[in-house]
């Protein structure tokens, strides 16, 4: 990631808008991200068009929860400033979508979580799979391995995608619920040199300059690939240490919890990082550790070990 976020006042934002941004917006879309409206606004039609393909949209009579100016300016100075209060996004004169995409699930992130009640919603930079209706989340710094994992893990009969990236969560007093962020997913296109499955998938589509595109797993695996939505069973935590030769194990709360604060939450993307989200975001993780089984997969192993221990994970063959 090659971004910092800087907390600009609403004076600002007013300001940013209505002086300098307004005249140079062509297009806008709204996302519906897990019921919240989030609006894009770009003067790049690839954004826009990437965009449409990657979230559910939301009807125009919404009013937007969120918003994201994704704009090539005049003055080429690269930066992202973010408005809490309004929830409002500046990404300045990156040509990358992947960020447009990750600050979009982060802006619709710092609004859902704000909510105490059987409303609220927390987001997790993360994989969720499902097997026969029992979810695993795989957690990870990025560059880990969880987005090769999750897609070697769909080859196996009955498993499925709820997402391979980010997913929201909801905690009722029985179980928690993960729930898919995005209606198409944005995959590197190496992950075929993975698994050869998938060497169909990218055939005819453009890349951007990253060599990544948003494409529908369904084409390749079939409609019952995706899943909308899983109850987490399982939370796996990656990690690449090859100073541990401890390849797999399973860990309590304490230890979770433990990597997940000395790790940020394995997201890049937090706009507002301050004591009360750090004290927000921490009892989630809390709860969600209470309420599931916990791994920690060392991924400086082969990826064929890494997989086998992943499906003794997901598909319940575990000893543990």
């Amino acid at each position: 990631m090659d971004y910092e976020v800087e907390i600009i006042s609403p004076e600002k934002k007013d300001t940013l808008i209505d002086e300098k941004y307004k005249q140079s917006i062509s297009y806008g879309r709204k996302a519906n991200i897990e019921g919240s409206c989030i609006k894009l606004l770009t003067n790049i039609e690839g954004f826009q068009n990437m965009w449409t393909d990657n979230f559910k949209s939301m009807s125009e009579d919404i009013r937007p929860h969120g918003r994201v100016f994704a704009l090539s300016t005049d003055d080429d100075e690269k930066g992202v400033l973010y408005e809490p209060i309004s929830k409002t996004c500046f990404l300045l004169n990156y040509e990358y979508y992947g960020y447009v995409k990750s600050l979009a699930l982060a802006v619709a992130g710092d609004f859902l979580e704000e909510y105490h009640s059987i409303h609220s919603r927390y987001s997790v930079h993360g994989a969720a799979i499902d097997y026969k209706g029992r979810g695993t989340a795989i957690i990870a710094p990025s560059g880990t391995g969880k987005t090769t994992h999750s897609y070697g893990l769909l080859l196996n009969e009955g498993v499925r995608l709820v997402a391979d990236d980010w997913f929201y969560t909801r905690i009722t007093d029985s179980e928690v619920e993960a729930k898919a962020s995005e209606k198409n997913n944005y995959i590197r296109v190496d992950v075929a040199s993975s698994w050869s499955e998938y060497e169909g998938l990218l055939k005819g589509i453009t890349l951007d300059e990253r060599g990544r595109a948003v494409v529908n797993v369904r084409r390749v695996l079939g409609e019952a690939a995706m899943k909308e939505y899983t109850t987490l069973s399982n939370v796996v935590l990656l990690k690449r240490d090859p100073d541990d030769d401890e390849i797999f194990k399973k860990i309590g709360k304490e230890e979770a919890l433990d990597y997940i604060l000395k790790n940020e939450f394995c997201n890049p993307h937090q706009l507002v990082k301050d004591k009360r989200k750090t004290k927000l975001r921490k009892k989630f993780f809390q709860e969600l550790f209470e309420r599931t089984n916990l791994f920690m997969i060392n991924t400086v192993a082969s990826i064929d070990e890494n997989q086998d221990h992943l499906r003794e994970i997901v598909l319940e063959k575990t000893c543990f």
